[in-house]
C-alpha cells in the first residue's frame, strides 16, 4: 500500500517532456556563472541605498547605519599594533625627500612603504596612494611612487607599468612636487607581500574565508590601518588627507572614503559600474574579483551606493569610454545614482564625474585635471 503513491508520483514526475526531450533538471553553470544569475540580479533591491531607505531617516543617520553595515561585511578586523616606524632608506629628490619606511600595519603584518615628504615647513596635505591590480603582482607600491634600493628587475617592471598605465610618470612623485606628502604600501598578495603565484589567489582567498576573514575585507581593513599611520605622521595635516587610485586602486579609494571620515577627498580613476553590469558572461569581475568580494555586502548596496556613503566629501570619478572592463551605460548609470545623493545634500559642486575617450589608464592629461581639482579642495592654496 505504501509503495503505490510513491510509484504514482514518480510516474507523474517523469511523464513531463519538453519537445521531444525529457526534462529532468535545469542546467547549473554556464560561463562561470549560475544559469539563474539574472533571476538573482532581479531580486537584488539594495535596501540600504540612500534612495531606498525610509524617507523619515535623515542623511547623517543613514550614513552611520550604512557605514556600520559596510564595516560588518568586512568581517574580522586584524588586531592593531603600535606602528613603530623605522626609516630604512632615504633619497633626496630636490623638491621632496623619498623614504623607505617599515612599520606595523597590524599585529599580523609589518610592511615596507614609500613616503614622499616635500621640502619646507609642514604640516602638509597628504595623499594615500592605492595601487592597482592589473594582474601584475611583482610590483605594488612601486606602481605609484618611483622606487629605489630595489633590484633592477623590479625597477624595470615598475617603469614599464608606469609607461603603460600612468602616462610615463609616477603619480606620487608628481604630487610631491606640488606640495603633497605621499604614501604607498602594498596590498596583500602584491610585491613584497606576495610569495604566491597569480593562479593561487582563489585558494588564498578561500583559505582566508576558512580563517573567518575575506581577502577584500583584509585589504579594506589594512587600508584603514594605513590611513591611521598617515594621519599620525607629524608632517601631515590630518584634516587634509586624500585617497587616490587607478582601477582596483580606484575601488579602494571610494570604499576608504566611505569607511572613514579621516579621508577628506578622493580621486577615483576607472573603477565604477553596477553589479548587474559586472555579473555577466565574460566580464572581468566574473573571472576572480577576490579583492572586491565582500560577503553579504551586495545584498544591501550596489557599487555606487557604497561610494555614496562618502557624500558630501569632494569626490572625483573618471572612467574611459574605451575601457573594456566597464560598459559606458553602466558607468553613466552609476554616476547618475551618485549625483542624486550629492544633489540631495546640496553638495553637487563636490562630486565631479567625467567620461574620457580613453582605455583603462590614468594619463598625464587626466592627471593634470585631477590634480588641479584636488588642489582646490585640500592643496596648500585652498587653506
Amino acid at each position: 500500500m505504501l509503495d503505490r503513491p510513491c510509484t504514482a508520483v514518480f510516474a507523474l514526475r517523469t511523464s513531463h517532456s519538453w519537445g521531444s526531450h525529457l526534462v529532468h533538471q535545469t542546467e547549473g553553470i554556464r560561463d562561470d556563472l549560475p544559469v539563474f544569475h539574472d533571476r538573482i540580479l532581479q531580486r537584488l533591491h539594495y535596501p540600504l541605498a540612500w534612495q531606498n531607505v525610509d524617507s523619515n531617516m535623515g542623511f547623517d543617520e543613514w550614513r552611520d547605519v550604512a557605514r556600520q553595515r559596510f564595516l560588518e561585511c568586512l568581517l574580522v578586523k586584524p588586531p592593531e599594533a603600535p606602528f613603530d616606524p623605522v626609516v630604512v632608506g632615504e633619497e633626496d629628490r630636490g623638491d621632496y625627500v623619498a623614504k623607505r619606511v617599515v612599520f606595523n600595519l597590524t599585529v599580523d603584518s609589518r610592511v615596507l612603504s614609500y613616503v614622499l615628504i616635500p621640502q619646507g615647513e609642514g604640516p602638509f596635505p597628504a595623499v594615500q596612494l592605492l595601487h592597482d591590480h592589473g594582474g601584475r603582482f611583482d610590483i605594488g607600491k612601486e606602481k605609484v611612487i618611483r622606487p629605489f634600493g630595489e633590484p633592477k628587475k623590479r625597477l624595470d617592471s615598475a617603469e614599464q607599468w608606469v609607461n603603460e598605465c600612468y602616462g610615463g610618470r609616477w603619480i606620487g612623485d608628481e604630487l610631491a612636487t606640488r606640495g603633497y606628502l605621499c604614501f604607498a604600501t602594498d596590498m596583500f598578495f602584491w610585491s613584497d607581500r606576495g610569495g604566491a603565484e597569480p593562479s593561487q589567489m582563489g585558494a588564498v582567498s578561500a583559505n582566508l574565508t576558512y580563517l573567518g576573514m575575506s581577502m577584500a575585507g583584509l585589504i579594506a581593513h589594512e587600508d584603514l590601518a594605513a590611513n591611521g599611520f598617515v594621519a599620525s605622521m607629524p608632517e601631515v595635516d590630518s584634516t587634509r588627507i586624500a585617497a587616490m587610485g587607478l582601477s582596483v586602486g580606484c575601488l579602494r579609494t571610494w570604499q576608504l572614503a566611505a569607511l572613514t571620515e579621516q579621508i577628506a577627498a578622493g580621486v577615483a580613476i576607472c573603477w565604477m559600474s553596477t553589479i548587474a553590469d559586472q555579473m555577466q558572461p565574460g566580464v572581468n569581475l566574473t573571472t576572480g574579483g577576490y579583492p572586491m568580494m565582500h560577503p553579504n555586502l551586495y545584498n544591501f548596496f550596489d557599487f555606487p551606493d557604497v561610494a555614496s556613503i562618502a557624500c558630501p566629501k569632494p569626490m572625483l570619478f573618471y572612467n574611459g569610454s574605451k575601457d573594456a572592463l566597464f560598459s559606458v551605460a553602466s558607468v553613466n548609470e552609476a554616476y547618475e545614482k551618485m549625483h542624486v545623493v550629492w544633489d540631495s545634500q546640496n553638495a553637487s559642486d563636490r562630486l565631479h564625474t567625467r567620461m574620457w575617450d580613453v582605455p583603462h589608464e590614468f594619463n598625464q592629461e587626466m592627471q593634470k585635471e585631477a590634480f588641479e581639482w584636488l588642489d582646490g579642495f585640500i592643496g596648500n592654496g585652498s587653506v
